[in-house]
């Protein structure tokens, strides 16, 4: 049995990470690709640590349940199926769905901090990086909160300006020279997404 291929998917908040990997999952089966992603392993909002304000921080290494996530990467790279409860942004009303991962050939992981978690960034064969303009970031973080998840403009810019671009600077950024393949997204992310597709497709079918 040939050795699992792991993908790595990063990238600042607003950069297009979501939109690029839900195109790429339209192309590939569950058997040819799994697709695991860090933002279901958000720990609860009683856990989250809050800033000298009081506001809740979500954009910390910390925020996310690490150890968790490492170990059912490493569970999937097993051969053994993972559940994990959907991870509902903290919406009360949204219906929790039980996600199951099943061990496919190549195992896409996606995440803000994955690079900066050293024990996931040692699992990983290939590193992606989605980038984009800081201006273009936060006009989308500004669409996304607000549509999506009906987050007031006041509070998503601030969140923004305290929250998630330290981080980006902090967490994210300092890995993007680490990175085998860098994909600008300040306009379109598509000659990226038909490099990344062809390159799968000669691994699935031994060419790569």
């Amino acid at each position: 049995m040939s050795k699992t291929f792991i993908v790595g998917i990063s990238g600042g908040s607003g950069s297009g990470k979501t939109s690029f990997i839900n195109q790429l999952k339209e192309s590939f089966s569950k058997e040819e690709i799994c697709f695991i992603s860090q933002d279901d392993y958000y720990r609860p909002k009683e856990d989250q640590l809050e800033d000298g304000l009081g506001v809740t921080n979500y954009d910390l290494p910390t925020s996310i349940n690490k150890k968790e996530f490492r170990k059912d990467l490493e569970k999937l790279m097993n051969g053994e199926v993972v559940e994990r409860p959907e991870y509902t942004f903290n919406n009360a009303e949204a219906e929790v769905k039980m996600l199951v991962f099943h061990p496919a050939p190549i195992i896409v992981v996606e995440g803000l901090f994955i690079y900066h978690y050293k024990k996931v960034n040692k699992l990983l064969d290939l590193k992606v990086f989605v980038h984009a303009k800081e201006n273009l970031k936060i006009i989308r973080r500004i669409k996304r909160d607000q549509l999506e998840r009906n987050y007031p403009l006041d509070d998503v810019l601030y969140r923004y300006e305290n929250h998630v671009l330290p981080s980006f600077e902090k967490y994210i950024e300092p890995y993007i020279n680490d990175c085998d393949l860098v994909i600008n997204n300040n306009e379109d992310f598509g000659m990226g997404l038909e490099v990344l597709k062809g390159f799968f497709g000669s691994r699935l079918t031994g060419k790569g």
